[in-house]
């Protein structure tokens, strides 16, 4: 499974970035794509995620109203929108494909196959 992580790097809090995640036509018409993402000496967190049959989306509570996930079916990418990022944004970003028959992508014990990380740094 092809899964291609980037647009990460060193923003300011306030700032915006889009995170893209690059698979085939087959994964992302079949299976639920999400982003999960990791600080140093925790445990990986799910952040969002997006469905391959109606679209239906789910974002954490921390992150719900400032992250934006979507479909690029012209590009084969889900996009992860960050908007007002914040320091506790700082972060590495993974995007995964759910295990066959996941609705919702949350938990890391769902994940089918996890793409390399991008790194998110928000510092003034």
């Amino acid at each position: 499974v092809q899964l291609q992580a980037s647009g990460g790097g060193l923003v300011q809090p306030g700032d915006s970035l889009t995170l893209s995640c690059k698979t085939s036509r087959f994964v992302l018409n079949n299976y639920v794509i999400g982003w999960f993402r990791q600080v140093p000496g925790k445990e990986r967190e799910g952040v969002s995620s997006i469905s391959s049959s109606d679209g239906n989306t789910w974002y954490a509570s921390s992150v719900k109203g400032r992250f934006t996930i979507s479909r690029n079916k012209a590009k084969n990418t889900v996009d992860l929108q960050i908007n007002n990022l914040k320091a506790e944004d700082t972060a590495v970003y993974y995007c995964a494909v759910g295990v066959p028959g996941t609705a919702v992508l949350i938990l890391p014990t769902q994940v089918g196959a996890w793409g390399q990380g991008t790194q998110v740094t928000v510092s003034s």
